[in-house]
């Protein structure tokens, strides 16, 4: 029976623990999983932006789903911000855990490819308009040898955007749908996200209120938004539609964030092939 492979992903919420992450991912690398961390790390990002002065905006786009507003000056911001503080972070923790972890942006050894995004229509502070100078894509291949030739070597590997667009030129890319583009090309036994919530929730401002279940429409149409987890959710579909099995949303604050959410009491995301959107507690 071959190595069983889980890909986390590690928000960038400033709640998420992100050291009980990386003592959760050494703990079950010794274990004999084959494990990827991939992680955002908005909170550095918004304290180097405010650092150096750079005003942050956010993308609306028509299905209502927000995201940053990546040009030239906040894509600089968000790489050092990514490879120089949020990475070293967490490979450091893993090194504290006893494991060997090894840093990748997704400019690394081409590990991911991106179709940059030419035009965007979205509604940028409250005025809908037709964005050219964001420097985004999304991922379309993933050099998932490099991250095998790692695993098999007893190492960690951590990943993060920028990804490589066809120019060569590095974009920015969601890294919720990195991480299910990693476990997609990896066949990854399960995806865990984790986040600042515990889980996707019914009614956003009710921490009890989170489901068991959150079922995502297979025909691409506009996944439940509840709470903010609308992109979370177009990776999860992503992440099912490219055959891993199992799509796991936690709570990244906990004492132990990655064994809880595997435990249960966290929300499975399952495709709905009906096409309805909808939720079950």
């Amino acid at each position: 029976m071959g190595q069983k492979t889980i890909v986390v992903k590690c928000g960038g919420n400033a709640s998420v623990d992100q050291a009980a992450v990386c003592r959760d991912v050494a703990a079950l690398s010794a274990e004999g999983w084959g494990v990827v961390l991939v992680h955002g790390g908005s909170g550095d990002i918004d304290a180097l932006a405010e650092r150096v002065g750079l005003r942050q905006q956010r993308l609306v786009a028509p299905d209502g789903v927000s995201t940053r507003y990546t040009d030239e000056p906040m894509l600089r911001v968000l790489h050092m911000a990514l490879a120089g503080v949020t990475k070293p972070r967490l490979v450091t923790e893993l090194a504290a855990a006893g494991v060997s972890a090894v840093g990748l942006t997704g400019v690394d050894g081409g590990l991911l490819r991106a179709r940059r995004k030419t035009a965007h229509r979205a509604v940028v502070d409250g005025r809908p308009r037709v964005v050219r100078d964001q420097h985004s894509g999304r991922v379309t291949s993933v050099n998932s040898g490099l991250l095998r030739t790692l695993l098999a070597d007893g190492h960690i590997p951590v990943v993060s955007p920028p990804a490589l667009a066809e120019d060569f030129r590095p974009v920015n890319a969601d890294a919720d749908r990195v991480a299910a583009a990693v476990a997609a090309a990896l066949g990854a036994d399960v995806l865990v996200m984790l986040t600042g919530a515990p889980g996707v929730l019914a009614d956003p401002a009710d921490e009890t209120s989170v489901l068991t279940e959150c079922r995502v429409p297979l025909d691409g149409s506009p996944p439940y938004t509840g709470g903010g987890m609308g992109l979370k959710l177009v990776a999860a579909r992503e992440a099912l539609t490219g055959g891993v099995p199992r799509v796991l949303v936690g709570d990244g604050r906990v004492t132990h964030p990655v064994r809880s959410a595997l435990a249960g009491g966290v929300t499975r995301v399952v495709l709905d092939s009906t096409g309805a959107n909808g939720v079950r507690g």
